[in-house]
């Protein structure tokens, strides 16, 4: 469900459900749309062929090499115009996707492949979902870094949400990346979420590549997967080089990939080969300042509170005094404790970081997520990371009722009103306010959902607590009162 503040009037609330045709398209859009290679390997057909030289050795090199069709030229510009370099050994990627399209699956089986676990080490499935409610409830919550090693390159993966209540996870994440890996079922298509995933990688600008999930299902339908996925490409106003997507057909059950549906390897090497050859190493500034910005935040019992996020200039050390600012004008100082890299499934405890990985903070007390690391002397901050605004809230309050005090051990307001702000400090999506008296506050979400888990965890961590139904939150702008409202995509993926 793809919900969003938008300039929509109540009065028009109606979802209006746009058929894609070349007549809607502007003359010079369809001309370019016509010359690009994407339509000519569709139409043409592809003289790429995979195929093993042993069953017995993963990641064979391919005869015929995959050949990525994004362009190169733009690229190349920027990188002389900005003078920075790109790392060729590194990758950061997102695997983005809607609900059950089986994002979970195929990053286990990348992980099972890479050999990140022993032959006979025991692996369950999902495990990216390491969250009890996540695997109570067959869906992932909470975004994840893992890394697996493709021959010379290291490939950060972040795993992430597939549902809309939980984009705010999605929206960060992509500050640490330079593509993602859109994930779509070979049956279903495009849905909801895929449109609201893939509008915000396109903003980024970033490359992406098309996976076809699930291409050994009996009912699988390829060809109109694509030309759904183009035709969401371009209402999206995507650039030329967007819409030149790489795609991919894939099986994360069976541990397939391959270029074409009816010729899949006997592994994942094909979609290995396109994350390398399609997906740009970052750029960094090799002799810039340190400017790191954190993404994610994580709690330790013994190490405290765990900053992640990209580096994205200058190098990070152990013990590196550093400033971290807000803002240019509210900056404080700390001292690096520990620092770690993801390393396959865990994080592992290094000296040095080098601007384009992925890494862990220690040390620094209080860190929330959006500032940034920066150098002692010379540190600028970042950009703060912004994401789309509620949808939904709804009122907390302690529980009055007879019973109180038999379903949880935590029942006052003061101990409700820190769980809720502690809750802000890792969930930018959500917003919390007091309410009209002094025991009841407005939490505010992207969806009900949203706001559920948060009540769920609660919950199971003793607390005892009253909610008020879900209201949807208006806004007026213009004199105009607005709210959120669906994007239907339905009617035109099964017509």
């Amino acid at each position: 469900m793809d919900m969003a503040i938008t300039s929509n009037p109540i009065s028009q609330i109606t979802p209006k459900v746009t058929i894609f045709s070349s007549k809607n398209i502007e003359p010079t859009k369809r001309n370019s749309i016509r010359n690009i290679s994407w339509l000519k390997r569709q139409f043409l057909g592809s003289n790429l062929s995979i195929k093993s030289k042993s069953k017995s050795s993963k990641f064979t090199p391919f005869r015929n090499p995959v050949k990525c069709s994004v362009s190169e030229v733009t690229e190349t510009a920027t990188e002389k115009k900005t003078q920075l370099v790109r790392r060729t050994d590194i990758r950061n990627i997102a695997i983005v996707a809607h609900v059950d399209h089986g994002k979970t699956t195929l990053v286990d089986a990348m992980l099972r492949q890479s050999k990140v676990f022993r032959d006979n080490q025991v692996m369950q499935e999902r495990i990216m979902d390491s969250n009890d409610l996540e695997r109570e409830r067959g869906i992932t919550i909470l975004s994840k870094n893992t890394s697996i090693t493709y021959h010379d390159t290291k490939i950060n993966i972040i795993d992430t949400p597939g549902h809309s209540d939980f984009g705010g996870e999605v929206e960060r994440v992509l500050n640490m990346v330079e593509g993602v890996l859109l994930v779509v079922d070979s049956v279903e298509g495009p849905m909801p979420q895929t449109r609201f995933v893939l509008k915000k990688a396109l903003e980024f600008g970033h490359a992406v590549v098309v996976v076809v999930n699930k291409i050994d299902r009996p009912s699988a339908r390829p060809d109109f997967v694509i030309n759904s996925t183009f035709e969401l490409f371009i209402e999206l106003n995507a650039s030329d080089e967007q819409c030149d997507f790489q795609v991919i057909y894939a099986s994360g059950l069976r541990g397939k990939a391959g270029l074409s549906p009816e010729n899949l390897s006997d592994d994942l090497g094909p979609l290995f080969e396109t994350i390398v050859r399609c997906i740009p190493g970052p750029q960094i500034a090799k002799d810039g300042v340190l400017q790191m910005l954190a993404t994610n935040i994580e709690y330790d019992e013994h190490k405290g509170r765990i900053a992640i996020g990209r580096l994205h200039a200058g190098t990070l050390r152990k013990g590196m005094d550093v400033k971290v600012c807000s803002s240019e004008d509210e900056c404080r100082f700390a001292r690096v404790s520990e620092l770690f890299v993801y390393e396959k499934f865990f994080r592992v405890p290094t000296e040095t970081v080098e601007a384009g990985d992925i890494c862990a903070v220690c040390g620094v007390d209080n860190i929330q997520i959006g500032e940034t690391i920066a150098d002692k002397a010379e540190g600028k901050p970042l950009p703060a990371i912004r994401v789309e605004e509620p949808t939904v809230r709804m009122a907390f309050s302690i529980n009055t009722s007879p019973f109180v005090g038999r379903a949880g051990k935590y029942v006052t307001s003061r101990n409700l009103r820190d769980r809720l702000y502690r809750e802000l400090e890792r969930n930018l999506a959500m917003k919390v306010e007091d309410g009209e008296t002094s025991d009841t506050f407005i939490v505010s979400g992207r969806g009900t959902l949203h706001i559920t888990i948060l009540i769920e965890n609660m919950r199971r961590e003793g607390y005892e607590f009253m909610v008020g139904p879900p209201k949807v939150i208006n806004k007026r702008v213009d004199d105009k009162l607005l709210e959120p409202y669906e994007v239907n995509v339905y009617k035109r993926n099964f017509l």
